[in-house]
């Protein structure tokens, strides 16, 4: 695996492109339109989400502690939908202005196994507004992809964060290796899964004997990868060989 070595700028550059193109999207959508990728969601929902959490970052990741900040208050979800892309915008806004401060080493609190540094905080939103972007623009008809390099490294963020963190949504009974495969990206990633457990391989490791061959092999665009992973698109939308209950089990979101 060719670990990609994002940055802070990076990170941040990202999220000034996307977060106006989600707030575009969702404009256009309007608050009752679906997001097919979160059938359960409108746009409306989708919105007050991306609020709430944009909102929750500026207030609590500036503190400067590593334990979770308990009973914090959101503003209440806006009735007038105009006042929620108002608010969606100022969020968008001040969460780049926010994080833009921080240094990467400063102390944060996060939910993952990783240091408790605000570094954690500019890549995971900078991934977490790309993909509701996905969203939004899916919702107005015109979902674009992922930039490439940023999408490599939404994948690795799953595997080296979220399954880490216990945030799978696929099952957890599954055994045997995961090989995926980036096509625009010259990037891959082995994934050993042995039930609850998962295991992040570098390419050079030498695999146990019993898990030496992968039994599963998904290959696709690393926007599509990291989308498949976060549940937006099916697996078999891509190309897959092996177990697909083994692909599942990398499921989260």
């Amino acid at each position: 695996m060719n670990r990609l070595h994002a940055t802070k700028d990076f990170w941040l550059a990202a999220l000034r492109a996307d977060g106006p193109a989600l707030w575009d999207a969702v404009a256009e959508s309007g608050p009752d339109a679906v997001v097919p990728g979160c059938p359960d969601w409108t746009v409306a929902d989708l919105t007050h989400h991306v609020t709430t959490v944009l909102n929750w970052v500026r207030g609590t990741v500036p503190r400067g502690v590593t334990v979770r900040h308990e009973g914090f208050v959101h503003p209440e979800r806006p009735a007038e939908w105009s006042e929620a892309l108002d608010h969606l915008r100022r969020e968008i806004t001040g969460t780049v202005e926010t994080l833009e401060a921080l240094d990467p080493d400063f102390p944060a609190w996060n939910w993952a196994p990783q240091p408790k540094r605000a570094v954690f905080w500019h890549r995971r939103m900078a991934h977490e507004i790309s993909v509701h972007r996905w969203d939004a623009e899916s919702a107005a008809g015109r979902a674009t992809p992922i930039e490439t390099k940023l999408a490599s490294d939404g994948v690795s963020e799953i595997l080296d964060t979220w399954l880490p963190a216990g945030k799978r949504k696929g099952p957890t009974d599954m055994h045997g290796v995961v090989h995926l495969v980036g096509t625009d990206a010259a990037q891959e990633w082995f994934v050993r899964l042995r039930g609850t457990g998962i295991a992040l391989l570098d390419t050079g490791t030498i695999l146990d004997g019993d898990d030496h061959h992968p039994r599963a092999r998904i290959t696709g665009t690393a926007s599509d990868l990291q989308l498949a992973l976060m549940g937006r698109k099916r697996a078999d939308q891509l190309a897959l060989t092996g177990d697909p209950r083994l692909v599942q089990a990398l499921h989260t979101g």
